[in-house]
């Protein structure tokens, strides 16, 4: 369980850096920013991945539960995007 955890926080980070090179236009945070918005985008993507495709991400260290880290944190990016330009 402990593992699995700290696999998410790794490849969320990952999926976070690049979901945040592929999204257009500027989006605020630095360092500790991008590594939230990923980790948190490697559960959404985990779980709508699990939902959706019916598999199991407990070994994230793969290609797809790469991909669906990307996807998950381009999600959480563009809700974080979208939420923070309202409040401007």
């Amino acid at each position: 369980m402990i593992w699995s955890i700290i696999a998410y926080i790794i490849i969320g980070f990952l999926g976070g850096a690049i979901a945040k090179a592929i999204m257009p236009g500027k989006q605020g945070g630095g360092f500790w920013m991008t590594a939230l918005l990923g980790i948190i985008g490697a559960f959404v993507g985990g779980f709508l991945g699990g939902l959706l495709l019916d598999k199991n991400y407990a070994n994230i260290f793969s290609i797809s539960g790469l991909i669906t880290s990307i996807i998950g944190a381009l999600i959480v990016l563009a809700i974080y995007g979208w939420v923070s330009k309202k409040q401007a």
